[in-house]
Formats: structure tokens, C-alpha cells, sequence
């Protein structure tokens, strides 16, 4: 474990500090810290950050609440940059937005950037934004009884594919099955977030499981 001391800060005492979603591994924010702002975060284990426009430090959060609990700090090779793995309470940008990083200067036509929350927020538009011949506005309009009785299918799908020892066609199966249960979240105003939200409550469990084993 490094310590502050065998960083190497620029000549105003300052190192950069890279933000990351500890669980979605995106981008939040790019930071600065001296040593008495790390030090802070270090031992209040939320990000506290030097305003290089104010001048002074500030605590991610003081003022807007959307806190980001720190998961690690990591130093990179040549030991003048960091990473902070976090996992915030509310936006990381001041203009209210999941990351500061949303305005495209290039993007390649080959490698297409995808997710299940950008998924899901698609599936969610066909609410309001329908489109002529839309298998997800189809579902939606037949309402909760048609959008379960196609969970409860895929399921058995994914049952078949996975008892058959088929990779391929399990994957494609499983693929049906996530795009159906998306549907079901809209239908019923379930973020993803929501669940996510859910796993972490019991990987917190989990842990504390663990160390009462250990003991």
C-alpha cells in the first residue's frame, strides 16, 4: 500500500484524480487532489477534491448531496495520477448529468458503444417515442398479462438451450430473456438502478457473513 508521500505531485501540489463507477466502470469525472485533500478522502472514504479555480478544497457532495462513497484509490505506474472507484448517491456533474463526459468528439462507425442502461432507456422511450411495427411498443400495449406470459417463455427457453449444453444458442436464449425482463422493468417503472441497488444490499450481507466466519 503506497503512501501519500511517494506520489508525485505537479508543481502546485496537485495530482490528478480520474473518477470511475466502481460498478459500471464508466467515466464520472476528471479531478484534482493535493495531499491534504486525499488525506480527507482517505479517511472520510468519500471524494474530496482542490478547486483549482477557488483555490481551496471541496467535498464532492457538501452542497448538492450526491456523494460518491469511495471503493479504492489507485496510483498509476509512474505514481502522478489516480483513479477513484466510487459508488455515488446522485450525478456526478454539476450540470445534473450521470458524468461530465457526454458531448462526442469522434466515434467510430465499426465499434458501437452499448449497454443494458442505454437498452433500457430505448425500450423505455417506445412509451412516449412509438414507432410504426415495434415489437416493444406491441408489448406494451397488450399490456403486463402478454409482457409476463413472454418472461415466463423466454425462461423456459433459456431452460431448454442450457440443459441442451448449447453455448451458443444458450447465449441467444439468455439474450431473449434480458431484452423481455427490460420490458417488465419499464412496464413496472423498475430502474435498472433499482436492482443494482438490490445486488448491493446483498453483497453487503455477504461480506459481513464472511467476516463473522473468519472470526
Amino acid at each position: 500500500m503506497l503512501k501519500i508521500s511517494e506520489l508525485k505531485f505537479d508543481a502546485d501540489g496537485l495530482i490528478s484524480a480520474v473518477v470511475t463507477d466502481f460498478y459500471t466502470k464508466k467515466v464520472l469525472t476528471v479531478a484534482y487532489m493535493n495531499a491534504a485533500s486525499l488525506e480527507i478522502s482517505m479517511r472520510e472514504g468519500k471524494t474530496c477534491f482542490y478547486s483549482r479555480s477557488r483555490k481551496k478544497l471541496w467535498r464532492k457532495g457538501e452542497t448538492s448531496g450526491n456523494y460518491q462513497n469511495i471503493v479504492a484509490i489507485k496510483a498509476d505506474c509512474d505514481r502522478d495520477a489516480l483513479t477513484v472507484e466510487v459508488v455515488k448517491s446522485g450525478p456526478a456533474c454539476h450540470l445534473g448529468t450521470d458524468s461530465c463526459f457526454n458531448d462526442y468528439v469522434y466515434m467510430s462507425d465499426e465499434l458501437e458503444e452499448f449497454s443494458v442502461a442505454d437498452l433500457y432507456k430505448l425500450i423505455d422511450g417506445r412509451k412516449t417515442d412509438k414507432k410504426e411495427g415495434s415489437y416493444t411498443n406491441y408489448l406494451f400495449e397488450q399490456g403486463i398479462d402478454k409482457i409476463l406470459k413472454k418472461v415466463g417463455e423466454e425462461s423456459a427457453e433459456v431452460l431448454i438451450a442450457g440443459k441442451g449444453g448449447d453455448k451458443a444458442e444458450t447465449v441467444y436464449e439468455i439474450a431473449d430473456l434480458v431484452y423481455h425482463l427490460l420490458v417488465l422493468m419499464s412496464q413496472m417503472q423498475i430502474a435498472p438502478a433499482d436492482v443494482i441497488d438490490e445486488l448491493k444490499k446483498r453483497h453487503v450481507i455477504d461480506k459481513k457473513v464472511k467476516q463473522q466466519r473468519m472470526q
